[in-house]
């Protein structure tokens, strides 16, 4: 399973356990599961699923539902 140098597509890391990243629809802020947000009480290795729905974008305020996975 070659893949040329070129990263693997987040979907197909995402099937293999690998972690995911979140992106805030409204403002572009980034979650990252691997990293987590340590400062808001979200340690590294939090997968989406596990961060509180109360939980709230740090830059703009929009809701948990407001942020959709990407490919990075």
């Amino acid at each position: 399973m070659s893949n040329s140098g070129n990263p693997v597509p987040e979907a197909s890391a995402s099937q293999s356990g690998e972690f995911k990243v979140w992106q805030c629809e409204l403002c572009a802020f980034s979650y990252d599961e691997a990293e987590g947000l340590p400062e808001e009480g979200i340690p590294p290795g939090t997968r989406w699923k596990d961060v509180p729905e109360t939980w709230t974008c740090p830059d703009c305020s929009a809701a948990k539902c407001d942020f959709q996975m990407v490919e990075l």
